[in-house]
């Protein structure tokens, strides 16, 4: 293994790669990791010196906080190679942003951006191998936060340590989505974390979840806490309602993430001149639209599969299917943002960032 000093960065590198036993074809999502990854450990009030070292298990004391109080958070986010083995990533300012906002809100000490976006750039640089060019091909990134003081006194750690993991990724296929319109649990409440991008938020999700799968259903949408009569999310992902020709999605708060693939969607769809209606949207009206066949489409949006396109939903154990049509919102949007990530067409945002 040999240490290098790039950046301010320790670089320890693998004296050998793995990637020759990945196949590439047949990836689960989320299980393969790449050679190196990165690390950072706060202590004594500040942060120390990041290391890129090989991808390895790591030793922590049982008392470590993370255990007991929950401290944890993460990002979801990607980087794509295009046909000049160029490597871009998409939006990464928005997950950065994202990523301290949860630190915030989980009494975390924030990421500076030097440590984050050297860190994830270098990484990337490092392992560019293991990107796979071409469109449904990725490198998705999870970079991530734990609290490892020791101790079990119910208080904010003093210690902490961020890391960088990187795994290469095909097109994410869930197959036909089913879902069940929660009546009795919740994914966030007011006043909670439900804004954060915080692990105890999708540990909570499992139970219900659970219950659903034993029902045939892969999938919540979860409704607001006090009334359950607003729709919110679906999943881990945000949702969003065709109803004749308006795309519906409710506003962000404190219960619904800031999807980052969400507000991305909602400008390519403002951009194609659809008709964007962001506001609270109501079982009720859903089920209406269902009843008299207004209701053309239901999707979800998140980092992993972009758009996951909903075959049907229960509500008060009576299911509606969809209807399938052709040229749907959801195809046009996940075809132009896919590209766009790509670097198949042009980047009229400026979304895409280099990696160099």
């Amino acid at each position: 293994m040999s240490t290098t000093q790039t950046s301010k960065i320790e670089i320890r590198k693998a004296t050998s790669s793995k990637i020759s036993a990945v196949d590439f074809e047949n990836l689960s999502f989320g299980a393969v990791f790449t050679d190196h990854l990165f690390e950072c450990d706060f202590k004594n009030g500040e942060w120390q010196t990041p290391v890129i070292k090989p991808y390895a298990p790591i030793l922590m004391d049982p008392s470590s906080k993370v255990f007991h109080y929950g401290q944890a958070i993460f990002e979801g986010m990607k980087a794509y190679k295009d046909e000049n083995n160029d490597v871009w990533l998409f939006r990464p300012d928005e997950n950065y942003k994202r990523f301290n906002n949860s630190a915030v809100r989980m009494a975390m000490p924030e990421v500076p951006e030097a440590i984050f976006m050297d860190g994830l750039n270098e990484l990337l640089k490092i392992d560019q191998e293991w990107i796979q060019r071409g469109n449904g091909s990725s490198m998705y990134i999870r970079p991530f936060m734990i609290a490892t003081g020791p101790g079990v006194i119910a208080n904010p750690s003093d210690e902490y340590k961020f890391m960088i993991l990187l795994s290469p990724a095909k097109s994410y296929y869930g197959g036909e989505v089913k879902v069940i319109i929660a009546e009795h649990y919740s994914r966030a409440a007011n006043g909670g974390i439900g804004a954060a991008k915080a692990a105890g938020n999708y540990a909570a999700q499992f139970y219900p979840t659970n219950l659903a799968n034993k029902d045939g259903f892969q999938q919540v949408i979860w409704t607001d806490d006090a009334t359950h009569t607003k729709l919110e999310e679906a999943g881990t992902m945000n949702v969003f309602f065709r109803i004749n020709d308006t795309l519906m999605t409710a506003p962000t708060s404190e219960r619904i993430l800031d999807g980052i693939t969400r507000k991305s969607l909602i400008a390519m769809a403002e951009k194609e001149g659809l008709n964007v209606d962001v506001r609270p949207v109501l079982v009720s009206e859903l089920v209406e639209a269902a009843k008299n066949g207004s209701l053309k489409e239901i999707f979800g949006a998140g980092t992993a599969a972009v758009i996951s396109v909903i075959k049907g939903f229960s509500y008060q154990d009576v299911y509606y299917e969809m209807t399938p049509i052709e040229n749907s919102y959801a195809s046009l949007l996940k075809e132009k943002l896919t590209s766009l990530q790509n670097k198949l067409s042009e980047d009229t945002f400026g979304w895409t960032v280099k990696v160099q």
